[in-house]
């Protein structure tokens, strides 16, 4: 009786080649969102930023994170952007060579929101204080590391 185990990647974002095809695919979209080559109004005065691109483990899914410049019009963005998915497949199936072109699914990245919650939350009375707290208290322990900074 035969057994199929499927490999789980230990990967963060997936396997090498997940990563690699989702890299050539960020670069593309990139690419053809730089150059203007999509004809659309909504699109038109938007700097787009492509951070993050993520494939389905068998590369037929690609899950494209945009953010526009300043983080405005977002939503008005990913809907542009699901209106040209077609145009936009075909060009990345002519830059990046795969067997399938990839289905093309747009997200908003919410990493610099996320980032910019945690750089407000350290900045709080309450954690500036725990943090003195524990940098009095490694002074405590070691008071020669100080002096070492120093020379």
């Amino acid at each position: 009786m035969p057994r199929h185990h499927q490999k789980k990647s230990s990967a963060p974002g997936g396997s090498q080649r997940q990563l690699r095809v989702g890299e050539q695919v960020r670069h593309a979209i990139a690419d053809i969102l730089a150059q203007g080559s999509v004809h659309d109004a909504d699109l038109e005065g938007h700097i787009i930023t492509v951070p993050e691109v993520r494939m389905s483990p068998d590369l037929k899914l690609a899950t494209i994170y945009v953010m526009p410049l300043g983080g405005r019009d977002t939503e008005l963005v990913i809907t542009a952007l699901d209106r040209n998915k077609k145009f936009l497949r075909g060009e990345v199936a002519r830059r990046v060579n795969l067997k399938f072109a990839p289905d093309l699914r747009f997200r908003v990245d919410e990493r610099f929101d996320e980032a910019e919650r945690i750089e407000k939350l350290l900045r709080t009375p309450a954690v500036q204080k725990d943090l003195d707290k524990d940098l009095d208290k490694d002074l405590e322990q070691n008071p020669d590391s100080d002096r070492e900074e120093e020379q």
